[in-house]
């Protein structure tokens, strides 16, 4: 009951000066809103794969035979493998993939032995990986690996990589992890160790 008088109360008080609760606020702020809205609307989002940064940085990493690009689609031969065996960092319509591959049936078969003995999975793996580079693991999770033999013949693991503000900064932080995660499987880690 009380609250329905105080309601009351206020109503009455209102029709006094009704003008002061549709008051607007002076120009100035209504134009420093705007001027705020309009630079939260067209903010710079950065969809664009810029491939020759990811590819400095591969090249500054040290960590690949070699390094091509073609369109959006980064090549990374592996270091210190027999056979050939690719890092790949590519654009579909669906987002970006990174993916490792071989033709080579005895490498894929070594890397999934490792992976079979190990107590580890492939998502943990690349989850160490990603956190060594500072990937926001707890923000971002890793997404499911995929395993298959594609229509090419080449024996293939994926990833979709999470979209992020910066696509080459997210791509290129993904292939690092890749290489990092598949380097210390099965005969991808080659004959020569780290000293």
């Amino acid at each position: 009951m009380g609250i329905v008088r105080a309601i009351s109360h206020r109503k009455s008080n209102s029709a006094e000066s009704p003008a002061r609760m549709y008051d607007s606020p002076p120009p100035s702020a209504v134009r420093y809103t705007l001027l705020r809205l309009r630079v939260r609307i067209n903010k710079p989002v950065t969809t664009d794969l810029r491939i020759n940064d990811i590819v400095d940085r591969m090249t500054a990493s040290e960590k690949f035979a070699t390094i091509e690009s073609s369109g959006e689609t980064i090549r990374c031969r592996a270091r210190d493998v027999e056979s050939d065996a690719f890092y790949i960092l590519t654009r579909t319509d669906a987002g970006l993939i990174v993916r490792f591959e071989t033709p080579d049936r005895w490498l894929s078969e070594s890397v999934e032995s490792d992976l079979y003995n190990s107590s580890d999975s492939l998502e943990e793996l690349l989850e160490e990986s990603l956190d060594e580079l500072e990937w926001p693991i707890d923000e971002i999770p890793v997404t499911t690996f995929r395993h298959f033999r594609s229509d090419d013949l080449l024996y293939t693991f994926e990833n979709d990589v999470p979209t992020g503000d910066d696509a080459t900064e997210v791509g290129g932080t993904w292939l690092l992890a890749y290489e990092a995660t598949f380097r210390e499987l099965g005969d991808v880690a080659g004959e020569t160790e780290d000293a």
